[in-house]
């Protein structure tokens, strides 16, 4: 005897799962870029270390927006509700 039968569509699995990393790709992202603030208002880093800092930060973005549009998901589609907790990412 077998159980009820899902239909599962493999292209959207896929662009679910695109979604699911550039998610987790973007919460670090962000994470990363909150640390690099925190440093840079210490003021424990060289101007040199400030500048890669934020050209990384800048690039880092850049290549998100450009990931997003190649697999059509759109940046607010990387904000999953967490119910009474709310978002995962913080709203801008």
């Amino acid at each position: 005897m077998t159980g009820p039968r899902v239909d599962l569509d493999s292209e959207q699995m896929g662009r679910d799962l695109v979604a699911l990393v550039l998610t987790v790709v973007e919460l670090l992202r962000q994470l990363m870029e909150r640390q690099a603030i925190r440093r840079v208002e210490q003021g424990d880093l060289s101007d040199e270390q400030v500048e890669e800092i934020g050209t990384t930060l800048m690039l880092l973005d850049q290549r998100m927006k450009e990931l997003c549009e190649q697999h059509g998901v759109r940046p607010e589609d990387l904000n999953l509700d967490l119910g009474p907790l709310g978002t995962l990412l913080p709203r801008d």
